[in-house]
């Protein structure tokens, strides 16, 4: 697949201006019949969605393989686990390696060799980290590079373009993300420039479906802590009519319940019948708080990174290997999973390999982590479609804590 075909659609600036597909039109194509509900427990519920690189089961957590791995596991253990779709990103992989390595080995699911779903961020958190490091203005994004200081520009349409190119089956449209505490014109600011780059976004994602590119489309939700801004954003996502819609600057440094109230006020805002995303959760709790008000997909780097930290999930709260309680536990990380690794190994033997800085600790621990992930949402899929979600996430929460136990 070429980058762009211009000699077929014409240069940017005529793109912009006048598109062959009207701006009517736009809102008007039928972008729905990939997503399938199966069963409903009051918000929370379960579903399939039908990608390009097979089916999705819902709700899903994915993990995060940011240039094209995730972090200290093979493609080989994301399989043994059950996963079905994972989640890359497009900035990262647009510096290194290139787009044009990724597009000679035939696009990313070849070039890693993964040949179930991959969702593609497009890049904007990672960008909005930049600060003061970039430049956003209506055309998009100008940035240098975190890895050799170069200067480089992302639009709406060059995310979109890459995403293509990449072949991911699910794709985020450039998106603004303000922080914590940010000011309600600087809120305003930052939802009105995700939405015009939604418009765009769409416009070029419609014209390379015309090339014979299949993902889909995700628009995203802004509008910080202000609910009448997040009424706003997410009545114009809704309009854009994507096939899913994500609900982003959450999980930005707020407190706790300031999280749970906007997610749940946020995501009663989208229409019921397409998939929902919430980007960067990665602890049970937040999970089960995000199932429990409707949300169908998260993801986020946590499980593998406190892994390599020598932090791992059991039923009762983390628990830090690093300890010296663990020095002469011969029991497993947790006697009720079934993961290779609680199958295999002691306490001992891994605080052993974290305190000899062994490798093998890492790839352990963050196998378990997400194992210990995926089963707890395969869990909760099976309560949702019981009618006993309410009562599966009360007694998941009894004895698990946040605290390192």
């Amino acid at each position: 697949m070429a980058f762009f075909n211009e000699k077929k659609h014409g240069n940017l600036q005529a793109q912009q201006a006048s598109s062959n597909i009207p701006k009517t039109m736009l809102y008007s194509l039928p972008m729905s019949g990939f997503f399938t509900i199966h069963h409903t427990d009051k918000s929370a519920r379960t579903g399939e969605m039908a990608l390009p690189h097979g089916t999705v089961k819902t709700p899903a957590f994915m993990p995060v393989g940011t240039n094209a791995a995730v972090k200290a596991l093979s493609r080989e253990d994301l399989l043994d686990i059950g996963f079905e779709i994972i989640l890359s990103n497009t900035y990262h992989l647009y510096l290194r390696p290139g787009i044009e390595v990724i597009q000679a080995a035939g696009g990313l699911h070849s070039f890693m060799r993964w040949d179930r779903g991959i969702l593609t961020d497009s890049g904007g958190f990672q960008v909005f980290s930049l600060a003061p490091f970039r430049t956003i203005t209506s055309e998009g994004v100008t940035f240098r590079s975190h890895i050799d200081g170069s200067s480089h520009i992302l639009t709406p349409e060059k995310i979109v373009d890459i995403q293509a190119v990449l072949n991911s089956d699910i794709q985020m449209q450039l998106d603004v993300c303000s922080p914590w505490g940010a000011g309600y014109r600087d809120a305003v600011d930052a939802l009105e420039t995700t939405a015009q780059w939604l418009d765009r976004a769409k416009r070029r994602w419609l014209l390379r479906r015309e090339d014979g590119y299949a993902g889909r489309l995700f628009g995203i939700v802004q509008g910080n802590f202000y609910k009448d801004l997040r009424e706003r954003s997410a009545a114009l996502a809704v309009a854009s009519d994507t096939p899913g819609v994500a609900i982003g600057g959450l999980s930005v440094g707020e407190p706790k319940d300031v999280f749970f109230e906007y997610l749940a006020f946020t995501t009663s805002l989208l229409p019921a019948e397409k998939p929902r995303y919430v980007m960067g959760i990665g602890t049970p709790e937040y999970i089960l708080a995000a199932i429990e008000s409707g949300v169908d997909m998260f993801d986020c780097a946590l499980p593998t990174r406190e892994g390599r930290n020598g932090r791992v999930f059991t039923r009762s709260g983390p628990v830090s290997l690093k300890k010296l309680d663990n020095r002469l536990d011969q029991s497993p990380i947790d006697e009720s999973c079934a993961c290779k690794v609680c199958r295999a190994y002691s306490r001992s033997y891994l605080r052993h390999l974290f305190k000899a800085r062994e490798i093998l600790c890492s790839m352990l621990a963050s196998y378990h982590n997400l194992h210990f992930l995926h089963t707890m949402v395969k869990n909760a899929r099976t309560a949702i479609e019981e009618g006993g979600f309410a009562a599966f996430k009360a007694d998941f929460l009894r004895t698990y804590s946040e605290h390192d136990v």
